[in-house]
């Protein structure tokens, strides 16, 4: 399996705060079966530095070295969604807005309260400049969760979408359950991803989540969120357009 969001990069936002946390994501990750995971520290957001991506890079391989290179560790982020996006992604640095493993996916947070630029035009304007935008844990986002009819104006202008596996699993509480199965029933789930921060809150791991799927969709569902879209996204290909517009 491959996890396209982890917060594994210590010290850097609420993740994990030391390199022995970090390898502990690792090591939880990789007897879970998950063979590369995405660094993905959050971007664009007051709390914490938007670090060189050089550094971050060098972050990340000692946090590799450290652990064994057991799972592949690979480069992107979780970039909070702001009116400037697009504009920084198109310059020849991408204004520090890291996609996901150098890739066209670009991983993206929305503003909790839904404040800032529109979701729905900010997907299609980074649509039609050829990026592949990505809603991280939309069953968990308050704009998205309180609005009816959010998520099918997201799907319309170009979204993909990510759901949590301790959604998945209910660890999160039988709403966000709910929610997430609810967007698996309406094809709207393309990835499943630990959202991974540290060891004893929010671990990684994809293999429960990944049985509560198969047990509902079938094998080819659980395998294409975990498997075929996550490669698809490490290989900047398109996701098949069969399983991309929804298998039920």
């Amino acid at each position: 399996m491959i996890d396209l969001h982890v917060h594994l990069i210590p010290g850097l936002d609420d993740g994990a705060a030391s390199l022995d946390e970090a390898i502990e994501l690792c090591r939880l990750a990789d007897l879970d079966g998950c063979t590369t995971l995405v660094a993905t520290p959050h971007r664009r957001r007051d709390e914490w530095p938007d670090l060189p991506e050089a550094d971050l890079a060098r972050r990340l391989a000692e946090v590799g070295s450290a652990a064994g290179g057991r799972p592949r560790l690979l480069l992107g982020a979780e970039i909070r969604a702001d009116s400037d996006l697009a504009r920084d992604l198109a310059r020849a640095d991408r204004g520090g807005a890291l996609t996901l493993a150098g890739s066209h996916y670009v991983l993206l947070e929305l503003e909790p309260r839904g404040f800032g630029p529109d979701p729905a035009a900010l997907v299609a304007e980074l649509a039609r400049a050829g990026w592949r935008p990505i809603v991280a844990h939309p069953e968990l986002t308050p704009c998205l969760v309180r609005e009816p009819g959010s998520i099918a104006r997201l799907a319309a202008a170009g979204a993909l979408f990510q759901i949590t596996a301790m959604s998945v699993t209910g660890e999160f509480g039988r709403a966000a359950r709910e929610r997430a199965f609810a967007l698996l029933d309406a094809g709207h789930a393309h990835f499943l991803a630990s959202d991974a921060h540290r060891a004893d809150w929010r671990p990684t791991g994809l293999a429960a989540a990944r049985d509560e799927v198969e047990r509902r969709f079938g094998r080819a569902r659980a395998e294409a969120l975990t498997e075929l879209h996550p490669r698809a996204v490490l290989e900047d290909r398109p996701l098949p357009v069969a399983v991309a517009e929804g298998v039920r």
